[in-house]
């Protein structure tokens, strides 16, 4: 785990030398950038409402998140039989499930643990060993999210320029990951091989992720940011001050359709429209190979996120009828290319997805 302790930025972190035993920290993104508050816990159960409130938000962190709560409730089970055992997990694997249906690291996550759960079972492998295979797998998972995102950040960084301008929407830094970041790690990878770059970040309305998360993620690694409203995206789109798109994902089709934070597919729209070149930045774990079109679950969300500021500033009237999806999904076509660990795919997706990702399991 050296890698992880030469990190500046520490979203989720795994503690093994408390006396009272291994336990989850993470930072809450909701304070930021007003504050850097962490949470702890040893109860998985906890880790369940941080994803649904969006204390860990971002599907590779979510993904991590998912699996050292799986971790959790194998270590504090009193699980005393191996089927005891497995009857906690799957217990704990659906309330973890259950608590945003659009990130598909999430599942994966989940999926990879109990399945190497599953095998020490069927290997009649007892109660502690069990446990141990399930607590090494999630923290597998956890190390290999930072080498994945700074894999992905070395290969996007080859579409970047000196003197770009990328505009990015959402966050996908490290806030959204273990560490590194998916479409940010792709501009630090830029700026670590000499390239000198500039980042436009919308504000991404209604919880503001751009504006909380991303600017104070960029100016903490002193990488020049400017911030915009949603709403300026095509202006300056037309002004000729963006020289690319870069985003994250939450999940992706077997044929390329992409959901992520509500508004990517309007400033696709837009990039297509003005031949901005628009760019997704996710790791292979974000691949859903089974599903194709844009049959992707998307999260609906609090309505008060729209009636509000953050739930602190009512801006409209307070009863009025709110549709707040949380993501949208951008088709194939309006995609210039994704990159991935594994390399950078471009059109036709469904050949070129199947071909670079289809040893994923």
């Amino acid at each position: 785990m050296e890698l992880l302790e030469k990190l500046k930025i520490k979203p989720i972190e795994w503690i093994e030398d408390d006396p009272e035993g291994p336990k989850l920290r993470w930072l809450d993104t909701r304070l930021l950038p007003w504050e850097e508050v962490y949470r702890e816990t040893r109860d998985f159960k906890r880790v369940a409402v941080a994803i649904k409130t969006m204390e860990i938000r971002g599907a590779p962190a979510i993904g991590v998140a998912a699996a050292y709560g799986l971790a959790l409730a194998a270590l504090y089970s009193n699980a005393k039989e191996p089927d005891e055992l497995w009857n906690k997990l799957r217990e704990a694997e659906k309330i973890l499930a259950a608590t945003r249906p659009t990130a598909y690291n999430l599942f994966w996550a989940l999926r990879r643990v109990m399945d190497r759960a599953q095998s020490g079972l069927k290997r009649g492998d007892d109660v502690d060993k069990i446990i141990y295979a399930v607590v090494d797998e999630a923290k597998k998972i956890h190390i290999e999210d930072v080498r994945t995102n700074m894999e992905l950040g070395r290969i996007g960084a080859k579409l970047i320029d000196d003197g770009d301008t990328i505009l990015t929407h959402c966050n996908a830094g490290a806030l959204a990951t273990a560490a590194y970041g998916t479409a940010e790690g792709i501009m630090r990878a830029a700026i670590e091989e000499g390239k000198r770059i500039k980042v436009i970040a919308t504000e991404t309305r209604p919880l503001l992720q751009g504006a909380r998360l991303t600017v104070w993620e960029l100016k903490k690694e002193g990488i020049e940011v400017r911030l915009i409203t949603d709403n300026m995206v095509g202006y300056v789109m037309y002004r000729g001050l963006v020289d690319k798109v870069i985003v994250g994902a939450d999940r992706i089709t077997a044929d390329g359709y992409v959901a992520n934070k509500i508004g990517t597919y309007m400033i696709a729209v837009l990039a297509h429209r003005h031949k901005v070149p628009f760019y997704v930045a996710a790791p292979s774990s974000t691949f859903d190979l089974g599903i194709e079109g844009d049959n992707i679950p998307i999260e609906e969300r609090d309505p008060d996120e729209v009636r509000t500021v953050l739930g602190k500033l009512l801006i409209t009237v307070k009863d009025v009828e709110v549709y707040n999806p949380a993501f949208d999904i951008t088709p194939p076509e309006l995609v210039t290319a994704i990159v991935t660990e594994k390399g950078i795919i471009t059109p036709p997706y469904r050949e070129n997805i199947a071909r670079i990702l289809g040893d994923k399991s």
